[in-house]
Protein backbone atom coordinates (compact mmCIF):
# COMPACT_ATOMS: atom_id res chain seq x y z
CA UNK A 1 0.00 0.00 0.00
CA UNK A 2 1.41 3.29 -1.02
CA UNK A 3 0.32 6.62 0.33
CA UNK A 4 0.68 9.98 -1.28
CA UNK A 5 2.62 12.62 0.58
CA UNK A 6 0.37 15.05 2.44
CA UNK A 7 -0.67 18.04 0.35
CA UNK A 8 0.09 21.52 1.56
CA UNK A 9 -2.65 23.80 2.85
CA UNK A 10 -2.24 26.10 -0.13
CA UNK A 11 -2.70 23.23 -2.58
CA UNK A 12 -5.83 22.07 -0.76
CA UNK A 13 -7.26 25.62 -0.79
CA UNK A 14 -6.50 25.96 -4.50
CA UNK A 15 -8.32 22.71 -5.29
CA UNK A 16 -11.34 23.74 -3.20
CA UNK A 17 -11.39 27.22 -4.80
CA UNK A 18 -11.34 25.65 -8.26
CA UNK A 19 -14.06 23.17 -7.34
CA UNK A 20 -16.44 25.73 -5.77
CA UNK A 21 -15.59 28.77 -7.90
CA UNK A 22 -14.20 30.92 -5.12
CA UNK A 23 -11.74 33.67 -5.81
CA UNK A 24 -8.84 34.05 -3.49
CA UNK A 25 -7.33 37.20 -2.13
CA UNK A 26 -8.77 40.57 -1.36
CA UNK A 27 -9.76 43.56 -3.48
CA UNK A 28 -7.00 45.41 -5.31
CA UNK A 29 -5.44 48.26 -3.38
CA UNK A 30 -6.82 50.94 -5.77
CA UNK A 31 -10.40 49.76 -5.09
CA UNK A 32 -9.89 50.14 -1.35
CA UNK A 33 -8.31 53.59 -1.76
CA UNK A 34 -11.10 54.73 -4.10
CA UNK A 35 -13.72 53.50 -1.62
CA UNK A 36 -12.07 55.40 1.23
CA UNK A 37 -11.87 58.59 -0.87
CA UNK A 38 -15.60 58.33 -1.69
CA UNK A 39 -16.51 57.77 1.99
CA UNK A 40 -14.40 60.74 3.12
CA UNK A 41 -15.93 62.95 0.41
CA UNK A 42 -19.48 62.01 1.44
CA UNK A 43 -18.75 62.67 5.13
CA UNK A 44 -17.17 66.02 4.21
CA UNK A 45 -20.17 67.02 2.10
CA UNK A 46 -22.66 66.18 4.87
CA UNK A 47 -20.51 68.08 7.37
CA UNK A 48 -20.37 71.17 5.15
CA UNK A 49 -24.15 71.10 4.53
CA UNK A 50 -24.76 70.93 8.28
CA UNK A 51 -22.48 73.90 8.95
CA UNK A 52 -23.86 75.92 6.02
CA UNK A 53 -27.45 75.41 7.18
CA UNK A 54 -26.66 76.40 10.75
CA UNK A 55 -24.92 79.60 9.59
CA UNK A 56 -28.19 80.79 8.03
CA UNK A 57 -30.52 79.64 10.82
CA UNK A 58 -32.62 82.02 12.90
CA UNK A 59 -33.77 81.27 16.44
CA UNK A 60 -36.57 83.33 17.98
CA UNK A 61 -37.84 82.99 21.55
CA UNK A 62 -40.86 84.67 23.11
CA UNK A 63 -39.81 86.13 26.46
CA UNK A 64 -43.20 87.56 27.43
CA UNK A 65 -46.41 89.24 26.36
CA UNK A 66 -48.91 91.72 27.75
CA UNK A 67 -52.52 92.12 26.65
CA UNK A 68 -52.72 95.92 26.56
CA UNK A 69 -56.41 96.12 25.62
CA UNK A 70 -58.98 94.40 23.35
CA UNK A 71 -57.15 95.70 20.27
CA UNK A 72 -53.45 95.44 21.20
CA UNK A 73 -50.93 92.88 22.46
CA UNK A 74 -47.36 93.77 23.40
CA UNK A 75 -44.85 91.00 22.64
CA UNK A 76 -41.33 90.70 24.08
CA UNK A 77 -38.92 88.40 22.27
CA UNK A 78 -35.32 87.85 21.31
CA UNK A 79 -33.91 86.86 17.94
CA UNK A 80 -30.61 85.08 17.35
CA UNK A 81 -29.63 85.43 13.70
CA UNK A 82 -26.59 85.73 11.43
CA UNK A 83 -24.84 89.08 11.81
CA UNK A 84 -25.28 91.76 9.17
CA UNK A 85 -28.31 90.01 7.64
CA UNK A 86 -31.90 91.26 7.42
CA UNK A 87 -34.43 89.04 9.23
CA UNK A 88 -38.23 88.88 8.99
CA UNK A 89 -40.54 87.48 11.68
CA UNK A 90 -44.27 86.77 11.85
CA UNK A 91 -45.77 87.88 15.16
CA UNK A 92 -49.19 86.53 16.19
CA UNK A 93 -51.86 87.25 18.77
CA UNK A 94 -54.29 84.42 19.58
CA UNK A 95 -57.58 84.11 21.46
CA UNK A 96 -58.63 81.40 23.95
CA UNK A 97 -59.39 78.90 21.17
CA UNK A 98 -55.94 79.51 19.60
CA UNK A 99 -57.53 81.39 16.73
CA UNK A 100 -55.37 84.13 15.22
CA UNK A 101 -56.91 87.50 16.07
CA UNK A 102 -53.91 89.60 15.01
CA UNK A 103 -50.63 89.23 13.21
CA UNK A 104 -47.80 91.32 11.90
CA UNK A 105 -44.70 90.81 9.77
CA UNK A 106 -41.71 92.51 11.33
CA UNK A 107 -38.60 93.17 9.23
CA UNK A 108 -35.51 93.51 11.41
CA UNK A 109 -32.67 95.49 9.81
CA UNK A 110 -29.13 94.07 9.67
CA UNK A 111 -26.97 94.42 12.77
CA UNK A 112 -23.51 93.41 13.94
CA UNK A 113 -25.08 91.84 17.04
CA UNK A 114 -25.83 88.12 16.99
CA UNK A 115 -28.69 88.21 19.54
CA UNK A 116 -31.10 91.11 20.00
CA UNK A 117 -34.17 91.72 22.17
CA UNK A 118 -37.35 93.47 20.99
CA UNK A 119 -40.72 94.64 22.28
CA UNK A 120 -43.34 95.07 19.55
CA UNK A 121 -47.10 95.65 19.49
CA UNK A 122 -49.54 93.53 17.53
CA UNK A 123 -52.88 95.05 16.49
CA UNK A 124 -55.82 92.67 17.02
CA UNK A 125 -59.38 92.40 15.72
CA UNK A 126 -60.73 90.91 18.98
CA UNK A 127 -59.62 90.21 22.52
CA UNK A 128 -56.40 88.20 22.62
CA UNK A 129 -55.09 85.95 25.38
CA UNK A 130 -51.54 85.38 24.13
CA UNK A 131 -48.84 86.64 21.82
CA UNK A 132 -46.12 84.59 20.13
CA UNK A 133 -43.64 84.35 17.29
CA UNK A 134 -44.82 82.08 14.46
CA UNK A 135 -41.61 82.01 12.39
CA UNK A 136 -38.46 83.94 11.51
CA UNK A 137 -36.15 83.71 8.50
CA UNK A 138 -33.24 85.46 6.81
CA UNK A 139 -34.43 87.63 3.92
Amino acid sequence: MTTAPPASDAAIRAKLDDRYGRRGGRAPRWVIILGLVVVVAIIGWFGWMTVANSLESVDADTTGFTVVDDRTVSLSFQVTAPTNREVACILEAQDEQHGIVGWRVLVIPPSSEHTRAFVETIPTTAGATTGLINACWVT
